[in-house]
């Protein structure tokens, strides 16, 4: 796990060398479309990746994007009325049936389908009118992360060549000399939050709240800690209700509009008595994280993520755990 994270930024560097005609064409292609909305086809990390995509699409392009359930095509054999849509359909493997199948019957309705994947001969890349291979080459630890942060810059790439952001497209540029100074911003002072405590929550607004879904994920994968995702708004609703003295947040805050909000959510929650920890200059009460700013919003969350990627590896052997080789876990999981 820890050669595969020290890898993400030459691997970032490499995928958009040899991808940018793939993109460009693709982007193209969704601007001849026009869709009014997308439907994003994945499970696990690489749903954390559409979270993350949903937000950057309705930020950017202005186009909703809708989470379909594999489970529609698979075990309830419908098919969805798609046609004018475009679908992102994302798996490291490519071969999980259900994803597949969703894929295929998106593309029989009509839809432009498009597949983020790290088997280019895959059957869900042969199944997609736009097969985008993010190249990160062979990942054996079973906790994705290389292939989470290649498939999260190919669609926030394929984004910016749709909307021809040039803006966003040049912070994508830049992102493997960022991402290659998150690997060493040192979040060691959270551990001792986490000592004696076997929950947290992890807190974001917008994109962030994406990339939150998958630390709280990682948490358990590598940690055993139980983690759980919120928005840090829902948060002051019922969850903050088990928040006692010494429990443990983290909140994951962009150079966004909502870095604000969260750095209000996290001094509320430090004044509750929580151990809070956050990746802002800002708090007056809770605890700052280091952090390296990008030059866009939308890829400072991919930055936080390998910062905390960096973290977690090493917590979890300081808990006396292997997070290579998770109990109970497999690499390719194929659900139907």
């Amino acid at each position: 796990m820890r050669e595969e994270i020290l890898s993400i930024p030459a691997v970032t560097a490499r995928f958009l060398d040899a991808s940018r005609d793939t993109l460009a064409a693709a982007g193209e292609k969704l601007r001849e479309k026009n869709p009014p909305f997308l439907a994003s086809i994945a499970r696990g990390s690489s749903d954390h990746v559409c979270a993350f995509l949903k937000y950057s699409s309705e930020l950017t392009a202005g186009i909703p994007v809708a989470s379909l359930g594999p489970s529609v095509a698979s075990i309830y054999g419908v098919t969805l009325k798609l046609g004018s849509a475009a679908t992102l359909s994302i798996s490291q493997s490519g071969k999980s049936p259900d994803i597949v199948s969703m894929t295929k019957a998106a593309s029989e309705s009509g839809a432009l389908t498009i597949a983020i994947t790290n088997v280019i001969n895959s059957d869900l890349a042969n199944a997609s009118d736009f097969p985008i291979d993010i190249l990160a080459g062979p990942e054996r630890s079973v906790a994705a992360t290389k292939s989470f942060v290649s498939s999260a810059v190919a669609g926030l790439a394929l984004i910016g060549h749709w909307t021809e952001d040039k803006k966003l497209l040049a912070a994508i540029d830049a992102l493997p000399a960022a991402l290659a100074k998150a690997i060493d911003c040192d979040w060691s002072p959270f551990v001792s939050a986490l000592k004696d405590e076997n929950s947290l929550f992890i807190l974001g607004r917008g994109p962030s709240l994406a990339i939150s879904n998958e630390v709280a994920l990682k948490f358990k994968e590598t940690s055993g800690v139980h983690a759980e995702s919120y928005s840090a708004a829902e948060v002051m609703h019922g969850p903050k209700a088990i928040v006692g003295k010494g429990f443990p947040v983290l909140i994951l805050a962009s150079r966004d509009a909502a870095e604000d909000s969260l750095v209000d959510a996290a001094d509320r929650l430090a004044e509750q008595g929580a151990a809070v920890f956050l990746t802002s200059a800002k708090p007056s009460k809770a605890t700052a994280l280091p952090f390296v700013a990008t030059s866009h919003p939308l890829t400072d969350p991919l930055a936080l993520l390998v910062s905390f990627y960096a973290f977690v590896e090493g917590f979890a052997r300081s808990r006396g755990l292997n997070p290579d080789e998770p109990p109970h876990l497999r690499k390719v999981t194929e659900t139907i």
